[in-house]
């Protein structure tokens, strides 16, 4: 969105189409449109046929527009395939969401993994915190290829909220759809990874918040 908004940054968008579901509505409310759309999800399908499509699609894309880097977001299949294809093209990457860590291969898997594999073929690394910063390190990360940058959720939901704040047409629709929040009481929000959206990882993030 914001390279998007500089005019000396030609920017150009590919969604692989992995959590369309998802992000769909993203896209929409912040008036962002995909150059490329891969499209590569299909029911049921494997794991490494998912990985096997962004590779050689993000590939073609890269040697349609020949860019300077390559910036992928996060842990996911796309990020770690894109990542690669870029590497395999000598295009440098820049990693958002660089240096979370759990230290445990199978947990969360397989984001676990991409995360780490993403380091090793990134030349930058936008870490969003002081944690994810120090993890790097750790790994030998060279000090000056990596950014403390903040999250991009945060960043994402203050500009939600200001735009909440100029619009009394949208204030009054999240209203109805929402009304179990109320200005009169403080609102703690919570996020979590999605392999804890269920099951017992859940019910322990609500056990310690508690």
């Amino acid at each position: 969105y914001e390279l998007k908004a500089n005019k000396a940054i030609k920017t150009v968008v590919c969604n692989t189409g992995q959590h369309r579901e998802l992000l769909d509505d993203i896209l929409r409310w912040f008036e962002i449109k995909p150059d490329y759309d891969l499209k590569v999800m299909d029911a049921n399908q494997e794991m490494a046929a998912v990985y096997s499509k962004v590779l050689l699609g993000v590939s073609k894309v890269i040697a349609a527009e020949q860019p300077s880097t390559v910036v992928v977001q996060g842990d996911t299949l796309t990020a770690i395939a894109a990542a690669q294809a870029a590497y395999l093209q000598n295009v440098p990457v820049a990693h958002v969401e660089a240096g979370l860590r759990t230290h445990d291969l199978a947990s969360p898997w397989p984001e676990e993994g991409n995360r780490r594999m993403i380091a090793s073929f990134a030349s930058i690394h936008f870490a969003p915190t002081k944690r994810a910063r120090d993890n790097l390190l750790k790994e030998s990360i060279p000090r000056g290829s990596i950014f403390l940058t903040g999250n991009t959720v945060v960043d994402a939901l203050r500009q939600v909220l200001e735009t909440l704040q100029r619009d009394a047409d949208l204030q009054a629709q999240m209203a109805n759809r929402y009304p179990f929040l109320s200005p009169d009481r403080r609102l703690v929000l919570v996020t979590a990874h999605r392999r804890e959206n269920f099951g017992e990882g859940l019910n322990e993030l609500r056990i310690s918040l508690l």
